[in-house]
């Protein structure tokens, strides 16, 4: 194969949460804590910190205000792991109402995304504590260490996804992650052959290489050994 030889287009993969009209306005992760509580009158359980990758999505109007936002909660390590938060101007009213909060709906993409932000830079100083229920529902709390004190600054409700809209997250990261690899593989393989033609001892060397770095115990999962934390955690109400 020529090394300059195109390869194939990839098919464009539709994210389903985009598909209802909503456009991604924010996608990183950021440091929770998480706990769990039984029911609605417990306490909930000591928490533990994890990467939680928030991805904020918006609906605009015809006048270019704000029409819904949405937060979704998924983690890398856990694909069981998906809170949804939808929000419009109705539903915020309320919401600002109890909060008293002092933003109006245009601003809380923009309030939210300064709040996770501030969670990953000072994370001693800003907290997300997540908290979740065994009946799929679960609360977002961001709070701020004034040093005296802590102070609850906005707190989110979230629910748990449906099987079915879980089942398409899930094939929509399996189907990402599969294209990402597809594209690292013909890339070495346009590298390969571009080194075959100038240098086929350098290209023995690399595949050594190569096939040392797949034969590793890391890569191979001897090294730690540990089991995956969907299956050594209590179920957090999952619908399995």
């Amino acid at each position: 194969m020529d090394a300059k030889a195109k390869s194939s287009p990839r098919r464009r993969l539709v994210d389903p949460s985009t598909v209802d009209g909503h456009e991604v306005l924010y996608d990183r992760e950021c440091p929770f804590e998480l706990r769990l509580k039984e029911t609605a009158e417990d306490a909930p359980e000591i928490g533990t910190l994890e990467a939680i990758k928030v991805k904020i999505l918006t609906a605009i109007k015809d006048d270019d205000t704000v029409e819904s936002v949405r937060i979704e909660l998924s983690s890398e390590s856990d694909l069981f792991f998906y809170y949804v938060h939808d929000m419009d101007e109705g539903s915020f009213g309320l919401m600002q109402e109890q909060q008293k909060l002092m933003v109006d709906f245009d601003e809380y993409p923009k309030v939210l995304i300064k709040m996770l932000n501030d969670c990953i830079k000072e994370p001693h100083s800003h907290l997300a504590v997540f908290v979740m229920a065994r009946d799929g529902r679960g609360r977002l709390d961001f709070i701020q260490n004034m040093e005296y004190k802590y102070v609850e600054l906005l707190s989110a409700d979230f629910t748990q996804v449906s099987d079915e809209d879980m089942r398409a997250r899930i094939d929509f990261r399996y189907k990402q992650i599969k294209s990402k690899l597809e594209e690292i593989q013909n890339r070495q393989h346009n590298m390969f052959s571009l080194v075959k033609s100038k240098n086929p001892s350098l290209l023995l060397q690399l595949q050594r290489a190569d096939d040392t770095v797949l034969m590793s115990p890391m890569s191979v999962g001897v090294k730690g050994g540990g089991t995956p934390r969907s299956n050594r955690r209590t179920p957090r109400g999952r619908r399995r």
